[in-house]
């Protein structure tokens, strides 16, 4: 028995070296030239840029308070006090959101792209993949990758090829002040839900608490590293969207891994937008809390808000210890506001030229609107916002050069929170307000009752049934007294699902019964051209991609599709080949004289006194008065 252990032992012990030499990841300890002095280091984080490099706004035409050329001031702060021991990391989804990055992803994809020539220029020391860099495609993606001089990490996209082998780099070895930091990336694995398979071909997404209980015995054997820090491109509440802490490939796992995974020193998040300073999140009694180990030993876990609107630093302290042969280590941090800060003239001087270009690109007019159109309006019933995404998806749908089915059936969301377009000439940059993922058109096939579970499904996380206690319409997160939560960030109540989940369809006339319970809303009246609606007939459906493979679990959790089925896209019966932005683009050429942008009028929220009053109620909770 003693012999077949120790050969086990053997076998791992040579699984783990091989496995850090075919990834290149290891690297050779450090002299032993430990000091009596403590190292003091400091991790710098950005997460979630999604293409705000410029302290300017190109998709609203207005200067932005927060840009990376604003970090730039700060980071070079700090390695000014602290030139040997100032790290930089950036946690992920720098690939989708302003115009600069949709620019050089699709249109001019010759020269080195903006985010590896920015990223190189700052000297970055590691970068995690996020969703929306995978969103991207591989033509972007697998370019980007080779031009950044930081490392792209994330140990659970694991090849389709047999060989189970990392897709990107799992972890990297830094070295500062003779001590060496592994940095692990993990990204959120239901990204397969949310994109097409295309994007991530050859890839498969695994489980996070897993992967990091794979990679932590390898780096802590083969590195034998003084610090270990994840980087990790998901969220901090487990229970977002209704998952708990045992769903599989649970979409925001970071702090699951914090408590199930030995080893971190501290961890460093994304995704979420939320903004972390050292504590977690008690699912249950809705409030940060300190996150602990197994060990009982607390982890703590950082990660800043979006668009540059603050960056997170840690200061580490480590005080080296001759008994013991380790360090002792003090970990302290904060999120640091961007706002106020001023811009780094060398940053600005060297991609100028840059911010040039994207200005005149957008600043390009494509069409005009004959009246303003908001997304506020689609939080509470048939909007003229939403019914313009419907309208241009039945018309590229039956538009023959489309080579996609002909579509009877819309569905859409909103998809940004608090977008406005005013009346008169639409520019491209109106786009990004309009449309703002880099989604492709699907068409599918479903029946009518598919249609109607769909529908039912995103009501019935949508509203709430009234009256009620409070008269909401809008369904919230409460904590366990039942009281809304207020985001602490933006002022607004945060809602039970995020937005771009309310699809509303067009093609069809029908209605949403507020007083009824959820599953039992939606009446189907009729087609939208008055004729019969068949619960038994199958539908062409023009839906987004997002939706279309799996996001938000209209399908499969409401339609009760087979999941395996709608990822692999067995029910979508065509595809544009470019994203829905460029025919947005294209679409609005084509119009003559200024689009008239009203509701199409075809639902509604019933009984209509109760819904006012919701809408009377809810409004100022999503859109609170600017202080």
């Amino acid at each position: 028995m003693r012999n077949a252990i120790s050969r086990r032992i053997g076998l791992v012990a040579i699984a783990v070296l091989g496995a850090a030499l075919i990834f290149g990841c290891a690297s050779p300890a450090p002299a032993d030239t430990h000091s009596d002095k403590p190292v003091t280091l400091t991790f710098m984080e950005t997460s979630d840029i999604h293409g705000s490099i410029y302290p300017y706004n190109f998709i609203t035409a207005k200067p932005a308070p927060t840009s990376l050329a604003q970090v730039a001031t700060i980071v070079a702060k700090e390695r000014a006090a602290n030139p040997d021991g100032t790290i930089l990391l950036d946690d992920g989804d720098s690939l989708q959101g302003q115009p600069v990055v949709y620019y050089s992803n699709f249109l001019k994809t010759e020269p080195t792209h903006i985010w590896a020539q920015v990223t190189n220029y700052l000297k970055y020391d590691a970068v995690a993949v996020g969703n929306h860099d995978i969103e991207a495609g591989h033509l972007v993606y697998d370019k980007l990758y080779k031009e950044m001089s930081a490392p792209a990490l994330c140990a659970n996209a694991v090849k389709t090829d047999g060989s189970n082998n990392p897709y990107f780099k799992p972890y990297t070895i830094i070295v500062r002040q003779g001590v060496k930091i592994a940095v692990m990336g993990l990204v959120e694995p239901k990204l397969t839900e949310q994109l097409p398979p295309g994007f991530w071909s050859g890839m498969k997404f695994t489980d996070m608490i897993d992967t990091a209980k794979k990679w932590i015995p390898v780096i802590q054997i083969v590195e034998k590293p003084d610090l270990i820090v994840g980087l990790f491109h998901a969220g901090v509440d487990y229970s977002y969207g209704g998952q708990t802490a045992t769903t599989p490939s649970n979409e925001n796992a970071a702090q699951l891994v914090a408590e199930q995974v030995p080893g971190f020193d501290f961890i460093m998040v994304g995704h979420d937008h939320q903004g972390w300073d050292g504590q977690g999140w008690d699912v249950t009694g809705k409030k940060k809390v300190d996150v602990k180990n197994g060990a009982g030993q607390i982890v703590p876990i950082f990660g800043p808000v979006n668009a540059a609107k603050n960056v997170a630093k840690v200061n580490v302290t480590l005080t080296w210890d001759k008994t013991t042969k380790s360090y002792a280590k003090s970990i302290k941090g904060a999120l640091v506001p961007v706002e106020g800060v001023a811009v780094d003239p060398a940053f600005t001087a060297k991609f100028q030229p840059f911010s040039d270009e994207i200005k005149a690109w957008v600043d390009q007019p494509v069409g005009a609107v004959a009246g303003s159109i908001t997304t506020k309006d689609s939080m509470f019933g048939d909007s003229a916002f939403v019914d313009l995404i419907h309208r241009i998806q039945l018309d590229l749908c039956a538009d023959p050069a489309m080579g996609l089915k002909p579509a009877q059936i819309s569905f859409a969301a909103p998809l940004t929170f608090n977008a406005t377009i005013n009346a008169g000439q639409v520019f491209v940059r109106d786009m990004f307000n309009l449309y703002q993922y880099e989604n492709f058109l699907y068409t599918m096939n479903l029946t009518g009752k598919q249609v109607k579970d769909f529908l039912e499904f995103s009501y019935q996380n949508w509203v709430e049934t009234m009256p009620n206690d409070g008269n909401h319409i809008i369904s919230f997160v409460r904590d366990p007294s039942g009281k809304l939560l207020q985001d602490a960030r933006t002022g607004a109540y945060r809602q039970t699902v995020a937005y771009y989940n309310y699809d509303s369809a067009a093609g069809i006339n029908y209605t949403v019964d507020v007083t009824q319970p959820a599953g039992k809303r939606v009446v189907i009246a009729s087609m939208a051209d008055g004729s019969a609606f068949d619960l038994a007939k199958t539908y062409s459906v023009a839906i987004n991609s997002y939706r279309g493979s799996g996001g938000g679990g209209l399908l499969t959790t409401g339609a009760g599709l087979d999941k395996v089925a709608v990822g692999k896209l067995q029910f979508v019966t065509g595809a544009t080949t470019k994203d829905l932005r460029f025919y947005l683009l294209d679409w609005f050429k084509k119009q003559k004289g200024a689009i008239t942008v009203n509701p199409i009028g075809n639902w509604k929220f019933v009984p209509e006194d109760l819904a006012a009053q919701g809408k009377a109620v809810d409004y100022p909770l999503l859109y609170p008065a600017a202080k």
